[in-house]
């Protein structure tokens, strides 16, 4: 079994200007972020950073076209250290922008992915509460050229200090909220299950379902898009946890199918993680009935307020009141793909799906992608 460690340091600030003083950033330094985050919240504070915005290469989750564009735009440019502003794009960016040279472009970066070393200091500050990429050596490509969306991994890739400003989350747009936040509670359940869990990483699992279940009824309960806003700090420090865990454990085959919903049809991650998970979790349940899942199904009864074997449907109604789930006809989504879907899955995701509760058949996630409910 592999040891557990936590490489970044990791801070929270009360907000950016504070995390700003503390690290003097300056004319040396390059944030990364977007422009919609940079003006409220840094423009005013006259750092003299360099900057990038994201969205001026491209909009959506990271593609080989857009870091590419970003890494020409970039060359010539002297900074020692990037300043990560942002949500899981911003993040899987900045990670590749840590390790390229001066002639690296996407392709080359998956070619030599062994022998990838650091070029400049990296600080992860994120602005939504569920990738929980900060604390993890991974950024996600949609490399198009080759139609897969893959893990780019690296020890190298991990950042120097994950920054923690509840303050950020402030503007995060509801839809945003909840597609973030279900994926951290994906990343806590798989991490949780895996084969490759140990006893710490299992702490931060369960912390991290504690905080999002508990905080996800308050919101329900109270109602309205913001309530859950009095719970940023929760929400932020869960995705961090649950990021610590799967860092650790991995994630699975609810991920690993959910990158062609993604890559292909640029469902957000989040919403494409929902889509898939009840039917693991229910594929998972008929194949190994007795198990590690049974562990999952106590503790999360314990959260829900109900027993055991109604635990996961309790987890299900919930995620639907925090995002209604919809057929994936309705995401364009449609039947003659998906041996396709599955087929890529198994050839391209053995890095996750190596993580599985149980192994999944190419036809078995051929038939998860298409319950019998959502055909018609």
């Amino acid at each position: 079994m592999k040891s557990f460690k936590i490489v970044p340091a990791i801070a929270e600030y009360s907000d950016f200007a504070a995390f700003a003083k503390e690290i003097n950033l300056g004319p040396t330094d390059l944030i990364l972020t977007n422009e919609y985050i940079y003006e409220p919240t840094i423009a005013a504070l006259n750092l003299g950073c360099h900057t990038c915005f994201q969205e001026k290469f491209g909009g959506g989750e990271p593609t080989d076209i857009m870091v590419d564009a970003i890494l020409d735009s970039l060359r010539g440019k002297k900074f020692d250290r990037i300043i990560a502003v942002g949500g899981g794009t911003i993040i899987d960016i900045a990670k590749v922008l840590a390790v390229v040279d001066s002639t690296d472009n996407v392709d080359s970066l998956y070619d030599n992915m062994s022998g990838l070393r650091k070029v400049h200091k990296l600080f992860i500050v994120p602005t939504t509460c569920g990738t929980g990429s900060e604390v993890t050596n991974i950024s996600i490509i949609n490399r198009t050229t080759k139609g897969v969306k893959v893990g780019l991994v690296s020890p190298t890739m991990f950042a120097d200090e994950a920054v923690l400003i509840p303050a950020m989350l402030n503007s995060l747009p509801y839809p945003v909220f909840a597609t973030s936040s279900i994926d951290a509670m994906v990343h806590a359940v798989e991490s949780y299950l895996s084969p490759n869990a140990c006893a710490l990483s299992e702490l931060f699992s369960e912390k991290a379902l504690h905080l999002i279940l508990s905080c996800w009824k308050d919101a329900v309960q109270k109602g309205g898009k913001d309530a859950w806003k009095e719970h940023a700090l929760e929400f932020l420090r869960a995705s961090n946890y649950a990021g610590i865990a799967f860092g650790h454990a991995g994630c699975a085959a609810v991920h690993a199918m959910a990158y062609p919903l993604g890559g292909v049809h640029h469902i957000p991650h989040g919403q494409a993680n929902q889509l898939m998970f009840a039917d693991v979790m229910r594929k998972y349940q008929q194949k190994k009935p007795v198990g590690k899942i049974n562990q999952l199904e106590k503790l999360l009864a314990a959260e829900l307020g109900t027993q055991p074997v109604f635990a996961l449907n309790a987890l299900y109604e919930l995620m639907d009141d925090v995002l209604k789930k919809a057929p994936l006809r309705e995401h364009g989504v449609t039947e003659d793909e998906l041996p396709a879907f599955a087929k890529s899955v198994i050839e391209t995701q053995q890095r996750l799906l190596g993580n599985n509760y149980v192994e999944l058949t190419e036809e078995e996630c051929r038939q998860l992608e298409l319950p019998k409910e959502w055909i018609a």
